[in-house]
Parts: structure tokens; C-alpha cells; sequence
């Protein structure tokens, strides 16, 4: 299982726009990619609710894991979603 912590850049956090583009990213994916906060439980990266459901805020850190062929490419996309201040 691949791993990256990322800190969340825009100022809205992953809320909205963001998580709209993350989730859509993770679900494009074939195989098992979960999001949580660091030392949380992770929940899946696929599910809006879910990832709304952690209120991480910009300035905050997350883990996103992820296992299958093509892994450590997804979260370098993950990554710099997350990281982008597109907001």
C-alpha cells in the first residue's frame, strides 16, 4: 500500500470544488484509494459524503493511501489536488 501526507491549500480546505476534483480523481482509479487525517481512521476517497465528513480545513494535514497498479501515480495526482490553491 502506497502512502502521501499532504497539507490541504485551499482556503476553503477540502470542501466543494476541491473535494470535487479529489474524489473524481480517486474514482477513476481502479483499486482501493482511502483519505483520513493523520492518526484517523481513513474512509474511501470515492465518496463525497465521506470525504466532506472529515471537515479537514486549509493549513491541515491528511494521509491518502492507496493499493493497486498505478498506486504511487494516483497520489501524486491526490497530492496536488489537494496541495493546489485553486480557490
Amino acid at each position: 500500500m502506497a502512502e502521501r501526507r499532504v497539507t490541504v491549500a485551499s482556503p476553503v480546505g477540502l470542501h466543494a470544488r476541491p473535494a470535487a476534483r479529489f474524489v473524481a480523481a480517486a474514482a477513476a482509479f481502479d483499486g482501493e484509494v482511502r483519505v483520513a487525517r493523520p492518526g484517523g481512521a481513513g474512509v474511501p476517497a470515492t465518496s463525497m459524503l465521506a470525504v466532506l465528513t472529515l471537515g479537514v480545513r486549509s493549513g491541515e494535514e491528511i494521509v491518502v493511501t492507496a493499493e493497486g497498479e498505478g498506486a504511487e501515480e494516483l497520489l501524486d495526482r491526490l497530492a496536488e489536488i489537494a496541495a493546489a490553491d485553486e480557490d
